[in-house]
């Protein structure tokens, strides 16, 4: 399988608004940012892994088989995942047990690293592409 898979952080959020808000209406686009909607917020994403999409499937082959592996999985059935607080010790659990001892190390290191920023600030995530060369 060609293509790659590539990690994106939340790197910020910014109003998408030429106008300005009216003061009555402030309060509600701040209460709906605090609930976790976006009205009217653009993320922006940046990249922070890529792998080698035949590399990525022979990593995530070695999670154990249920639920963090079906997780990862879904990059190749649906083209994009999305990795947030409801994930994190599923997967922190999974990719800790691989140890460090195989090449995919760095991989682990650095996924491992964005959830435990996540697991401090619930509002980070990571969005999982696949790309097709």
């Amino acid at each position: 399988m060609s293509g790659k898979a590539i990690f994106y952080a939340l790197s910020q959020k910014f109003l998408d608004s030429k106008e300005k808000v009216p003061e009555q209406a402030q309060q509600v686009m701040y209460y709906s940012l605090a609930i976790g909607h976006h009205v009217g917020v653009i993320d922006c994403l940046k990249p922070v892994l890529t792998c080698p999409l035949d590399d990525y499937q022979a990593w995530i082959a070695q999670l154990p088989t249920g639920d963090a592996q079906r997780k990862m999985a879904g990059l190749l059935k649906f083209g994009e995942i999305t990795l947030d607080s409801s994930h994190t010790r599923l997967l922190h659990q999974a990719f800790s047990a691989l140890g460090d001892s195989d090449r995919f190390v760095p991989w682990s290191a650095t996924l491992l690293d964005y959830l435990a920023a996540i697991e401090r600030e619930s509002a980070l995530y990571l969005m999982v592409k696949r790309v097709e060369a």
